[in-house]
């Protein structure tokens, strides 16, 4: 009886996925099997039958074209070709992400081919299997999203290495010994990727500069913006020409404006700003109506376009928020003092100008340029003291100055007339479906070295809201004026919420025993507030806040106006920070043209001026949130024997991350150092399940912590688990 026949299995040498690589490659080239084989280094007879074999079986089903006997070209239009990017993974393994494609591509490790993350790629999709994920291969490189890199050197006899901190960046850097600049062992340098040869095992490099030592506080915050593409200081040339600018106030200049300064104004702003970019101004009307104007600094006066430093500015696009510093998009000169709404001082300023009823309904508007006289500077805190007391002597412990003073009867009638105009106006754009997010921020106390003393928290109150209904005001009436001219603008816009993550976000909250109504947009916005209130003070407040900001769009600048959702506004735009971000630069210039009676400008060109913008603007955010990172991890450092009480804000199947109630500071507890039994992830209820006491460690369980190890260079926390809070 004869043996039943298997099902040949597939060769270990089946050539097949090479072949079309290298073709694919070489798209307008014929390639023998001899050739393919030199390219794969291979001489043996039975390699070259089986890359024969495997021609044939291609061209057969028409995967390549056999051009003339024995010479082969890949198929000049292929389905299985794709152009777009890599997401990679913090496990040297990655996704494709293609607009064309229903889901995202897996690219296993040996696929990669020196793909980094964020390149534009070029991936062969391998035909899909029944009932698992596409797979892909980068057959090609079309363009590296960066070429530098911000890590620590190792120099051996005759090259060094440079490895990264990035968890997605799988390979280290190899320097060679004329390329190492001034760097010395250990060093934490930006080397910037020349060349990846093709029998290399990492790409080489050279360094560009040299950062300082790993755990240094100035080195590890210039390695957080040089790992970004941000600069740490001004070209000289720059600092130069902006020392040289015109900053007086001439009289011949005022006499262009309207003079605004005999009208009560003055500024609210954090403690510690040094550039003041908005003012408000009061008057009562004799019809019983109130003049508010909205002033901001008119920096498109003194940075001309087509100069080195406007240039410089558009490159910057804005400035960056550290945790301990502020890098500006302009310098000093311009920045804290020519611009910056100083009080006591004459200033030229760009205002939007409202007559508002006493239930907050414009009836009249006026934008132009303006000079300004500002009467009193606040920070919140005195703002605030005045708004819940009503009292006019601002106390020791509230003042900026650290001395009790006393402020105008007028001020405080003004301020107390604003703050009920804003309640109004905040009343309607809730009510109109605007999502309030007043997410807490952590704030560290730092002493004269830059090392953090202490941790609180940053809380908008009635004062913060007062300025930021009238710097939307302002930002919405400037983008509804150009808007309905149907003239190029330069537009803030933020799409819907992603239903899929909505409805992920839901799967998370029920556990709480909260829930989304998703009849529509506007029910969506209103149990989305409710949701925000409800978690208000609540242990998984900080959690829920995030995921619900995570569900959202990112806002970004764009000339195509599709609305603001989250503010439940037709027409907005950034109109109030020109000190800080060039999009409101470009907004003053656009707005005067069209004051002016100018024609609509080149749509292409100012979206191109939006994309950069928006790019920059997310480089600065990740930069911020590295060095809040950074300064949790610096402060756990001096915590090491602390027990501290935690809440599970994410679970994974390698552990579970924890935030420190008290400080917001997140770090994980791996899960082979959870001892009390042997854990598996359960991904449906997003939950470490215990095999022997089917313990549950899930999202939202307090669970009590010690510090295991901080690292600053990575910027990462872990933690041993001690017990459960029962």
């Amino acid at each position: 009886m004869s043996k039943k026949l298997r099902k040949p299995v597939k060769s270990e040498k089946d050539f097949s996925d090479k072949i079309i690589k290298i073709l694919a490659q070489n798209a307008n080239k014929a390639f023998n099997y001899k050739q393919i084989a030199a390219i794969l280094d291979l001489d043996d007879t039975k390699s070259r039958n089986e890359i024969i074999r495997d021609l044939k079986i291609l061209a057969s089903i028409n995967k390549i074209i056999e051009t003339e006997p024995g010479k082969y070209l890949v198929k000049a239009i292929s389905q299985d070709y794709y152009e777009g990017t890599i997401d990679m993974t913090g496990r040297k393994t990655a996704y494709f992400v293609c607009p064309e494609l229903e889901e995202d591509v897996f690219i296993p490790t040996n696929n990669l081919n020196r793909a980094f993350d964020k390149d534009t790629v070029k991936v062969y999709v391998y035909n899909r299997r029944k009932g698992r994920r596409p797979e892909g291969e980068v057959i090609e490189v079309i363009e590296r999203k960066k070429t530098d890199f911000v890590g620590v050197i190792d120099i051996q006899k005759n090259f060094a290495f440079v490895s990264t901190a990035n968890p997605k960046m799988y390979t280290d850097i190899f320097i060679p010994k004329d390329k190492l600049g001034e760097a010395e062992q250990g060093d934490v340098v930006l080397v910037h990727i020349e060349d990846w040869p093709k029998r290399a095992d990492s790409p080489f490099g050279t360094v560009v500069k040299v950062l300082g030592k790993p755990g240094e506080h100035d080195t590890e915050i210039h390695a957080i913006l040089a790992e970004y593409g941000l600069p740490s200081e001004f070209p000289i040339e720059v600092e130069v020409f902006a020392q040289k600018i015109d900053t007086s106030i001439s009289e011949a200049e005022i006499l262009k404006r309207r003079d605004m300064r005999d009208t009560l104004t003055f500024t609210i702003d954090p403690k510690d700003a040094k550039d003041f970019d908005d003012a408000l101004s009061f008057k009562q009307l004799e019809n019983g109506n109130y003049e508010i104007g909205i002033h901001i600094a008119d920096v498109s006066h003194y940075l001309q376009e087509g100069t080195i430093l406007d240039d410089e500015a558009y490159q910057r696009a804005t400035s960056v928020y550290l945790v301990d510093r502020v890098v500006p998009m302009l310098p000093e000169v311009l920045s804290n003092f020519a611009c910056s709404l100083r009080p006591q001082e004459e200033k030229f300023t760009f205002s939007a100008i409202f007559e508002i009823t006493e239930k907050s309904q414009v009836v009249n508007q006026w934008f132009g340029r303006t000079v300004i006289y500002s009467d009193q500077r606040f920070a919140y805190e005195e703002a605030q003291y005045i708004i819940e007391t009503k009292d006019n002597t601002i106390p020791a412990e509230t003042s900026i100055t650290g001395s009790a003073y006393q402020v105008s009867d007028e001020i405080v009638a003004a301020t107390l007339k604003m703050q009920d105009l804003a309640i109004i106006l905040r009343r309607d754009r809730m009510n109109h479906g605007a999502i309030s997010f007043d997410k807490v921020e952590v704030k560290f106390n730092l002493d004269q070295d830059g090392e953090p003393e202490g941790v609180y928290f940053k809380v908008s109150k009635d004062a913060n809201h007062l300025i930021e209904e009238f710097m939307l005001l302002a930002n919405r009436k400037v983008a509804e004026y150009i808007g309905k001219q149907k003239k190029t603008f330069i537009y803030r816009i933020h799409d819907e919420p992603n239903e899929d993550k909505l409805i992920a976000m839901q799967t998370v909250i029920a556990k709480f025993g909260y829930k989304i109504d998703f009849r529509n947009k506007g029910d969506i916005s209103k149990s989305l507030n409710q949701l925000l209130a409800d978690v208000n003070g609540k242990k998984e407040q900080n959690l829920i806040d995030t995921l619900a900001i995570r569900t959202m769009s990112k806002a970004k600048y764009s000339t195509d106006n599709i609305g603001h959702y989250g503010l439940a506004f037709d027409y907005y735009s950034h109109f109030t920070s020109p000190i800080r971000r060039y999009p409101d630069v470009m907004v003053h210039r656009l707005l005067q043209h069209y004051l002016d009676g100018g024609k609509s400008v080149d749509e292409d060109k100012y979206e191109t001026k939006c994309l950069h913008s928006s790019t920059m603007e997310g480089l600065a955010t990740n930069a911020e949130r590295d060095s809040i990172k950074y300064m949790q991890v610096k402060y756990m450092q001096n915590h090491n024997d602390q027990e501290f009480l935690g809440v599970i804000s994410g679970v994974t199947e390698w552990g579970i991350f924890v935030e420190i109630i008290e400080n917001k500071c997140e770090g994980m507890v791996r899960i082979r150092e959870i001892k009390d039994d042997y854990y598996t992830f359960d991904e449906k209820q997003y939950a470490l399940v215990g095999a022997t006491t089917k313990n549950l460690l899930q999202l939202g369980d307090e669970i009590y912590v010690k510090v295991k190890n901080a690292d600053l260079v990575k910027k990462q926390l872990d933690f041993n688990f001690i017990r459960r809070n029962e």
